[in-house]
């Protein structure tokens, strides 16, 4: 029997509150770098963000499916834009200050809705402005998006969230089809592979947006996409997720942290919604496995020996922080999150920048980097806003 958890706010911590205590000090964090996001990126007269800063007009985004521009990119990509949301979507859940949802429905909508792209059925959002002509349409950027809305409506009832999520979800599921049995491709001009990264957080979409309505179809269709990633890309070794399967069968066994989590997180959420202990243990498993193969022990210079994350795109890191805060409201084991914690108290102590920026090298920061990317820095406030919100 299928039950619809209730979503509650978490004791609302809002910005006129003191941030120095120690209980604050990962809030202090959070609304630092958010800030620092828009001192440093902003295009003037726009609502758009830069790609990177200083701006960088060589700069080539190297994530693309083999796409490129010959022109300079003026404005950041959706992947990197669309971490802004998440960011500013775990500040309002981790502190209900409602000046968050200003930002969202103020700054970030009007410069998302520059990447909207309805001339192309169903509608979806590009993986650059509109206003340049046509760019491939991911379908896993707009699954981060989808997600991100249908939690704003979970957390605030705005019906206009909901409404996005809901569009979203139709140009979602219009890229599955039944080669291999099933499953979401990554990119819409390019069906080439099937990912995890479009698959695991497909099936978080779908269970969130269960969560939101009540609808069994969200559901099913969640529990359907969370098996089939199981059947075609987990290692049965240890239970981590490898990246894709081509369409010939053929596996890519690279492992991402992402990956890992958005799995992680769906067997939570299928848990919370069902009871059912099967997703339970697959959950504590990837916990066990995700904490072992990402986590290592790193001896400073003050010869003192922390357990930190391996270096990876922080934006990774912040997906899988994801589903370990997930497992956390479920079963209440701290030893995955306190290796987050510590992690992250390093790279504020010892990765910024003088301009307060993030890279990816959170440990032994031993020369200047030209250029530092945006979605590495909504990624670090993301992190330290959801861990934030623990209690």
């Amino acid at each position: 029997m299928l039950f619809l958890a209730g979503s509650m706010l978490l004791p609302i911590q809002g910005k006129g509150q003191d941030d120095s205590s120690t209980d604050n000090a990962q809030l202090h964090r959070a609304k630092t770098v958010f800030d620092t996001i828009y001192a440093k990126y902003s295009a003037d007269n726009t609502r758009l963000l830069r790609e990177n800063y200083p701006f960088d007009e060589s700069y080539r985004a190297d994530y693309l499916a083999g796409e490129s521009h010959s022109s300079v990119n003026d404005y950041a990509y959706l992947w990197p834009f669309s971490g802004t949301l998440s960011a500013a979507n775990a500040l309002f859940e981790s502190t209900g200050d409602a000046s968050y949802l200003r930002w969202i429905d103020q700054h970030i909508l009007p410069g998302l809705q520059a990447y909207y792209d309805d001339s192309r059925t169903p509608a979806a959002y590009a993986s650059y402005i509109r206003s340049k002509g046509h760019s491939d349409r991911f379908y896993d950027d707009n699954i981060w998006l989808g997600i991100d809305f249908a939690e704003l409506y979970l957390h605030s009832g705005k019906p206009e969230y909901l409404d996005k999520a809901r569009e979203i979800w139709t140009f979602v599921t219009s890229g599955q089809d039944t080669v291999l049995g099933g499953g979401v491709y990554w990119c819409e001009q390019k069906k080439e592979s099937k990912n995890t990264c479009s698959n695991a957080p497909a099936a978080v979409f779908a269970l969130r947006l269960f969560e939101a309505t009540g609808d069994s179809v969200y559901f099913h269709q969640g529990k359907a996409w969370y098996e089939w990633t199981k059947k075609w890309l987990q290692d049965p070794d240890d239970g981590l997720y490898w990246d894709n399967v081509a369409l010939n069968g053929k596996v890519n066994k690279r492992k991402y942290p992402y990956n890992s989590g958005q799995m992680l997180q769906s067997a939570a959420l299928l848990y919370r919604i069902t009871g059912d202990q099967r997703y339970l243990g697959d959950a504590q498993q990837i916990a066990e496995s995700g904490y072992r193969f990402f986590f290592e022990a790193f001896k400073a210079a003050d010869g003192n020996v922390h357990t930190l994350l391996k270096r990876s795109n922080n934006w990774f890191i912040a997906v899988m922080l994801r589903g370990y805060v997930q497992l956390f409201e479920i079963d209440g084991n701290r030893i995955y999150l306190d290796a987050f914690s510590e992690s992250l108290d390093y790279a504020w102590q010892h990765a910024r920048s003088p301009e307060g920026l993030f890279s990816q090298e959170w440990r032994r920061v031993t020369k200047p980097e030209s250029r530092r990317w945006l979605l590495d820095q909504a990624a670090m406030a993301e992190m330290y806003a959801r861990m934030a919100g623990i209690h």
